[in-house]
């Protein structure tokens, strides 16, 4: 039976993503999606994006990859959304590439193309989430890329028959939850548990098929698989989420 797997937030780890992928050796017939934000605050960003695009992974556009274009693009306000992407972990990215600004604007292109979410049937993958509120086409790159409180804290699944399945919020910032916990609330999945941070350090790779998450710690070069069941925790409703920068 062929697999789908799940990538959270890889924010430049290249060798972790390889480590990790040598673990759950996708074949030929196993579907491989990334769920956003491959660039910014680790050291290889280039390489992540030039090993995606390599095998032919599919990937949703994350708000680092939204704020590299912003901050490339002739507005009158690109100057401050450059340095806000520079202060946000572009400027990792930007030595990443190593002065190949041929490479650099291959990769900008490639983002251009990048889908905001991906209908997969019982499955939908986005980056942030979405506002409860609104009707899918009244959305906007804004509410796929950058949502939290309200897609979080909305009380009943946004879909009565598909999944959600979500990177952007560290996991470890919902109440109670454990760094490298995957978390899930009505109707969702978050499985970005931090490879970039230094209190998780683990990076996610999920089998939802066969409902078994396979992680590798950027940090520390461990690698573990659990049962989905014993790697998720639920969402507690009513509290505070944490921020981290």
């Amino acid at each position: 039976m062929s697999r789908r797997i799940f990538i959270g937030d890889i924010h430049g780890h290249y060798v972790g993503l390889r480590h990790l992928l040598d673990k759950v050796a996708p074949t030929a017939t196993d579907q491989v999606y990334c769920v956003g934000d491959l660039i910014d605050r680790g050291p290889q960003s280039a390489k992540v994006v030039s090993y995606i695009r390599e095998h032919e992974f599919t990937c949703v556009l994350g708000n680092h990859e939204q704020l590299l274009l912003d901050a490339f693009a002739k507005t009158q306000n690109a100057a401050h959304i450059l340095q806000a992407w520079l202060y946000s972990g572009g400027q990792s990215t930007l030595a990443s590439y190593d002065h190949d600004v041929e490479l650099l604007s291959e990769h900008m292109e490639w983002f251009r193309t990048l889908p905001l979410h991906l209908d997969l049937g019982d499955i939908w993958l986005v980056h942030a989430g979405l506002e409860p509120t609104l009707a899918i086409d009244e959305q906007t790159a804004n509410e796929f890329c950058w949502i939290r409180d309200a897609f979080h804290s909305a009380p009943t699944p946004y879909f009565q028959n598909k999944l959600i399945i979500t990177g952007h919020t560290i996991t470890f910032t919902f109440p109670d939850i454990e760094p490298g916990q995957i978390v899930e609330g009505p109707g969702w999945l978050d499985i970005d548990t931090g490879a970039y941070h230094p209190r998780s350090g683990w990076l996610t790779a999920l089998d939802i098929d066969h409902e078994i998450v396979h992680q590798f710690n950027v940090f520390e070069s461990v690698y573990r698989t659990r049962s989905l069941e014993e790697a998720c925790s639920p969402f507690t409703q009513g509290r505070r989420r944490a921020t981290v920068s």
